[in-house]
């Protein structure tokens, strides 16, 4: 007897447990950040921008929650990135004719990233500048 569906049980059925899992996990995390930096020329750009400040949050003479929250914030920016470039790629995917809700679903992704980014220079501005 054939095992249960998605439509019964809410879950699709992958085979995978425990370490197994997590390898496999980790292997689509690395091939979902390859995809986006080989396909995604603003990911590349963030990950320019964010490197950058990561490695001046480390050498800034803040304390540890300051350094930590500058970290978060840029990963956060990253994150919202790799979000909204699954977004687009998913709507793209769908179809490439222009229609209402893809472009919203589009610019509700760069909203985003638009927020992360401001979150980003409040959080640097604040702290560096007292």
């Amino acid at each position: 007897m054939p095992s249960p569906g998605p439509a019964e049980t809410g879950k699709y059925p992958h085979g995978k447990t425990g370490l197994s899992r997590i390898a496999h996990t980790l292997l689509y995390s690395r091939d979902g950040f390859l995809a986006a930096f080989r396909s995604e020329a603003a990911f590349r750009q963030l990950l320019g921008l964010h490197g950058t400040l990561v490695v001046v949050a480390c050498l800034l003479d803040v304390g540890p929650l300051a350094r930590a929250l500058m970290l978060a914030v840029c990963f956060i920016s990253l994150l919202t990135e790799l979000l909204n470039s699954a977004i687009e790629a998913v709507v793209d995917r769908i179809s490439l004719e222009r229609h209402p809700l893809s472009k919203r679903a589009k610019d509700m992704g760069s909203a985003a990233q638009t927020i992360a980014l401001l979150m980003v220079g409040t959080v640097w501005a604040s702290i560096l500048l007292g």
